[in-house]
C-alpha cells in the first residue's frame, strides 16, 4: 500500500514537473514569437512609410522642378532650360516604371497607369510650348500659353499624392493583421499565465516578474511606437502638401517679380517696394524648406572625421556674429576619438542648438562647444560613443516648454518653425545616435549629440 502511494505521489509529481516544464516552453515559444514579430513590425512599418514618402514626395518635387525648368523657357528662350527640361523628364519616366511593385494592389496598379498615362499627356503639353517658343517672334510668351501644361501639372501632382495614399492605405491593412497577430498572442499569453498560477503560485509570480512583465511593457511600447510613426506619416504628408500648395504659386510670383524689377528704375521708391516683396519671399522659401526638409529628411552621406572637425567648423562660423551680442563661442576638445557622419547633416544640427543657446542668452554670456567619450545605450546595447556637447549660461528650459520640446512646429519664438529640434533629433537618429539635453532654469542648457565611435 505505502508502496503503491509512493508510486502514484512520484507519478504525480513527475506529471506536476512535466506540465510545469512545458507551460515554460509555452510561454518562451511566445515570448520570443511577440519579441520577433514587434521587431518585423517596426522595419516593415519603417520601411512602408518611407516608401511611400519617397515615391509621391520625389514625383511631386521632380513636376515642381520640371515646371520652373518650362516656365523659364517661356520666358527667357534659355535652351539650356529645355535640355534640362528633358533631361529631367526622361530621368523621371524611367524612374516611374521602376517604382511599379512586382504585387501591387488594384489602387496602386490603377494609379501607376494613371501617371504613365497623364506623364504622356504632360510631356505632349511641354512639346507643345516648346514649338510656340521656337515659332513666336514675341520676346516673352503669355502666361496664358500654359493653361494646358499647368493642368496635366496639376494632375500628376494630384496623382503623387493618391499614390502615396494607397502605399499609406496598404500601411493600414499591414498594421490591422499586424494587432490581430499581436492579440492572438496576447491571449495565449493569458491562458498560460492562467494554468502556470493554478500549477503553482510561486513559480507564477516570478515566470511573471522576470519574463512575462518585460515582454508586455515591449509590445506596449511598440504598440505605441507604430501609433506614434503612423501619426508623424500623416503629418509629414500633411506638411508636404502644404509646402506643396505654397511653393507652386510662389514660384510663379517670383518670376513674376523679376520680370517686373527689370522696369522699374533703381533708387525708386517702387524698387524699394520690390525688393521687401524680394526678401519676403524668400523667407517664406526658407521656411517651406524646413517643413520639406522634416516631412522627407535626406540619407546621410558618411566620412570618417575627428570629433573635433565639427565643432571648430561651427565656432569658425558662428563666433564672429556671436561678438556682436557680447557672446563668447569656445570650444574645448578633450578627445581625439573618430566618429563617422554626414558633415554637413552635423553641421546643420550644431548650427540649430548654438543658435537656440544664443537666443537663451540673449547679451552677455558663453557658448561652449565639447566632444567626450564615454558608454551609452543606444538600441539594445551599450555601446562606447562620442558626445559632442553644446553647454551655454543662458536661461534654462522652463519646465511647460520642456514637455513639448521636441513637438513638431512648437516653438516660443515669434519668427520660428518649430521644426529645428525636431530635424535635428531625426538627423542624429539616422546617424545611429540620439539627442540628448539636461537644463537648468537660470542656469543654462547642454544639449549633447551622442554618436557612436568609430573604430
Amino acid at each position: 500500500m505505502i508502496q503503491a502511494v509512493s508510486s502514484s505521489f512520484k507519478f504525480r509529481l513527475a506529471a506536476l514537473v512535466l506540465a510545469l516544464v512545458g507551460l515554460l516552453v509555452v510561454i518562451g515559444w511566445t515570448a520570443q514569437s511577440a519579441s520577433r514579430r514587434a521587431g518585423e513590425l517596426q522595419a516593415r512599418l519603417t520601411e512602408v512609410q518611407l516608401q511611400s514618402f519617397r515615391i509621391g514626395d520625389h514625383i511631386q518635387q521632380t513636376i515642381l522642378e520640371l515646371n520652373n525648368d518650362v516656365l523659364r523657357y517661356g520666358l527667357t528662350r534659355d535652351r539650356a532650360d529645355w535640355a534640362r527640361f528633358e533631361t529631367t523628364s526622361q530621368r523621371l519616366d524611367e524612374w516611374i516604371d521602376q517604382q511599379r511593385p512586382s504585387e501591387p494592389s488594384d489602387k496602386e496598379k490603377h494609379i501607376h497607369d494613371l501617371i504613365n498615362t497623364n506623364y504622356d499627356f504632360y510631356m505632349a503639353a511641354a512639346q507643345g510650348i516648346a514649338a510656340k517658343v521656337v515659332t513666336n517672334t514675341q520676346p516673352l510668351i503669355h502666361l496664358q500659353e500654359f493653361t494646358n501644361f499647368e493642368a496635366q501639372a496639376q494632375v500628376l501632382l494630384r496623382l503623387g499624392f493618391d499614390l502615396a495614399d494607397a502605399h499609406r492605405d496598404s500601411m493600414t491593412s499591414f498594421l490591422a493583421d499586424s494587432n490581430r497577430v499581436l492579440s492572438h498572442l496576447r491571449t495565449l499569453l493569458g491562458v498560460t499565465l492562467t494554468l502556470l498560477a493554478v500549477g503553482v503560485g510561486g513559480l507564477a509570480v516570478a515566470v511573471y516578474r522576470d519574463l512575462i512583465a518585460p515582454l508586455q511593457v515591449k509590445l506596449v511600447e511598440n504598440q505605441a511606437l507604430m501609433e506614434r510613426h503612423e501619426k508623424l506619416a500623416a503629418l509629414g504628408m500633411l506638411a508636404a502638401g502644404v509646402a506643396h500648395e505654397i511653393r507652386n504659386p510662389l514660384t510663379a510670383i517670383k518670376a513674376w517679380l523679376f520680370i517686373q524689377q527689370k522696369h522699374l528704375a533703381p533708387l525708386s521708391p517702387e524698387h524699394a517696394d520690390a525688393e521687401i516683396i524680394a526678401k519676403e519671399i524668400s523667407r517664406l522659401e526658407r521656411i517651406v524648406k524646413e517643413v520639406l526638409l522634416f516631412a522627407r529628411p535626406s540619407e546621410p552621406r558618411f566620412s570618417l572625421v575627428t570629433a573635433e572637425e565639427p565643432l571648430r567648423e561651427a565656432q569658425k562660423l558662428l563666433a564672429p556674429p556671436l561678438e556682436k551680442m557680447q557672446i563668447q563661442l569656445l570650444c574645448e576638445v578633450q578627445t581625439p576619438a573618430r566618429i563617422r557622419i554626414d558633415p554637413a547633416q552635423i553641421q546643420q544640427v550644431l548650427i540649430n542648438l548654438i543658435q537656440n543657446a544664443s537666443d537663451s542668452i540673449g547679451q552677455q554670456g558663453a557658448i561652449t562647444l565639447r566632444a567626450r567619450t564615454g558608454f551609452r545605450r543606444l538600441g539594445e546595447q551599450n555601446t562606447e560613443v562620442v558626445i559632442l556637447e553644446v553647454s551655454d549660461s543662458g536661461k534654462g528650459i522652463p519646465p511647460d516648454v520642456e514637455k513639448r520640446l521636441f513637438d513638431p512646429f512648437f516653438t516660443t519664438k515669434d519668427a520660428g518653425t518649430g521644426l529645428g529640434l525636431s530635424i535635428a533629433a531625426r538627423i542624429v537618429e539616422k546617424h545611429g545616435g540620439a539627442l540628448q539635453y539636461k537644463t537648468q532654469v537660470n542656469r543654462g542648457t547642454t544639449f549633447g549629440i551622442v554618436l557612436p565611435r568609430a573604430e
